[in-house]
């Protein structure tokens, strides 16, 4: 199974300049619950942001840099021979940028949305999804001073 997992505001906004535009550490709890013992995908890009590979995870790199070796992680040039390559029984975690989510979105079985309910700026976006998933699951979190916006864990299901 193939997920997507993500967090955006009202506009679907997910970054700024390479890194995210707010900090909200139940969003990262969340995240490191769902996603510990599973395998994550992300871009080059994402996993430099990050800085090193997520702990209790298998860390795939989807690049186009054929040279491109990263110590602790498994680098892929293609999503064709990604798939080819682990066993899709297992739910595999999408996790960024926006255009590895873009070429997941078309084959995603399931997504998990931190929705912020907020406006902020920045220069990258979350694919539109409302449309060909079914939300499952909205469960709000709990606003407090680490947490200051309010936000939604919500799961969606492919229609």
């Amino acid at each position: 199974m193939i997920s997507l997992i993500v967090a955006h505001d009202k506009n679907r906004l997910i970054g700024s300049n390479n890194s995210l535009p707010w900090y909200l550490p139940n969003d990262l709890s969340h995240f490191k619950k769902i996603t510990t013992g599973n395998i994550v995908v992300m871009g080059k890009n994402t996993y430099e942001s990050i800085g090193k590979p997520l702990s209790n995870r298998i860390n795939v790199i989807l690049t186009r840099d054929n040279s491109c070796k990263i110590e602790g992680c498994i680098v892929s040039n293609s999503i064709h021979k990604l798939l080819q390559n682990i066993c899709v029984e297992e739910e595999i975690f999408i996790i960024g940028g926006a255009n590895v989510y873009s070429q997941f979105m078309t084959i995603a079985d399931k997504l998990y949305v931190t929705y912020i309910d907020h406006q902020f700026e920045g220069d990258t976006y979350f694919p539109e999804y409302e449309s060909n998933f079914k939300l499952i699951g909205d469960e709000k979190g709990m606003k407090d001073d680490k947490n200051p916006y309010d936000y939604y864990f919500r799961e969606y299901v492919r229609k």
